[in-house]
């Protein structure tokens, strides 16, 4: 955990760095020490946004250098839609930032979790001699697609300490769908299929 530092904190640093003598007194109501008061306040204030910096450094916790986080991963894309939520957005930032790249289960289940959905992948081989009677019938296309199963709207909510002026509720699976196709293999076939 960072120190709070407070200006009182500052100007017993000051008064410890003075000279001795008659000149520079130790008392805090003293004219020149009321002025360095006023510079303490202005040390408080830096002192307060430089561990705001330490929290906005990391992308989970962002929420002031959203932008620039954004900025660096070629965010806000049209998967976003036109007016996310600060919450969905830096959903966005930790999940291209935490994608290694990949074309398992295991890895697209955990890119949409990141992403703040929760899904099931279902995998489709084409028909072979032998497959069970009744089964749908398909050419060789079906050993290349799959199918992301996710709920008919997933509904992300606003946690304590979210940005103020954010929804307390959305939903919509227009940026798991966008985020899903662009990092899906290019040789590929997704379908999407909402219960």
């Amino acid at each position: 955990m960072t120190p709070i530092f407070r200006a009182a904190d500052f100007l017993q640093a000051f008064l410890a760095l003075l000279p001795r003598g008659r000149v520079w007194s130790r008392d805090t109501d003293a004219v020149q020490n009321q002025a360095l008061m006023g510079l303490n306040t202005i040390y408080e204030s830096n002192s307060a946004r430089s561990r705001q910096l330490l929290t906005d450094a990391f992308p989970a916790s962002t929420y002031e250098l959203l932008p620039e986080w954004e900025a660096t991963l070629g965010l806000p894309d049209p998967c976003a839609g036109v007016a996310p939520s600060a919450q969905a957005r830096v959903a966005q930032v930790v999940a291209r930032l935490t994608s290694v790249g990949g074309q398992s289960i295991p890895y697209f289940t955990s890119m949409a979790a990141n992403l703040g959905y929760t899904v099931t992948i279902t995998q489709f081989v084409p028909a072979r001699f032998g497959g069970s009677f009744g089964a749908p019938f398909g050419n060789q296309d079906w050993a290349h697609a799959w199918q992301v199963n996710a709920p008919q709207f997933s509904v992300g909510k606003n946690t304590f300490g979210g940005s103020f002026g954010s929804a307390f509720a959305w939903w919509g699976n227009n940026v798991l769908q966008c985020e899903i196709q662009a990092a899906a293999p290019a040789h590929t076939i997704v379908n999407f299929q909402y219960s």
